[in-house]
């Protein structure tokens, strides 16, 4: 059964930082485009970021480039997002999740497996 489980999230001020991470079970992980998205309330899922299967492309939202960092471990079967310089915008329901297809910026529907998510507070 394919799992990917957030965690790392929580409650931060204002300029601090947190990393997230996602470990991933039941599929070949370097064979998965990982991509970081968020739901923030009362607006829709965005994509935050992606990272390609071995970590050599990278693709960030303009609201976060400069500031957030994805990685991966793929002996880890995990990837990771960190999130310096976090504003109260930032404040939203962060998901995990895996595409089969090699490319960073593709939509949320070509992604296969997505993880519950892990909630993350910035306060002010």
């Amino acid at each position: 059964q394919v799992q990917l489980v957030e965690s790392g999230g929580g409650l931060v001020q204002a300029g601090g930082s947190l990393r997230l991470s996602c470990a991933a079970s039941g599929l070949i992980f370097s064979a998965q485009t990982m991509g970081w998205f968020r739901r923030a309330p009362g607006k829709e899922r965005e994509r935050v970021a992606s990272i390609s299967w071995i970590g050599s492309s990278t693709y960030y939202s303009d609201s976060v480039k400069g500031r957030f960092t994805a990685s991966r471990d793929n002996a880890k079967n995990t990837v990771y997002l960190q999130m310096n310089s976090l504003k109260p915008e930032d404040t939203a329901v962060y998901y995990c999740a895996a595409s089969r297809r090699p490319w960073v910026n593709g939509p949320p529907g070509e992604y296969d497996h997505w993880g519950q998510g892990t909630q993350v507070t910035v306060s002010s």
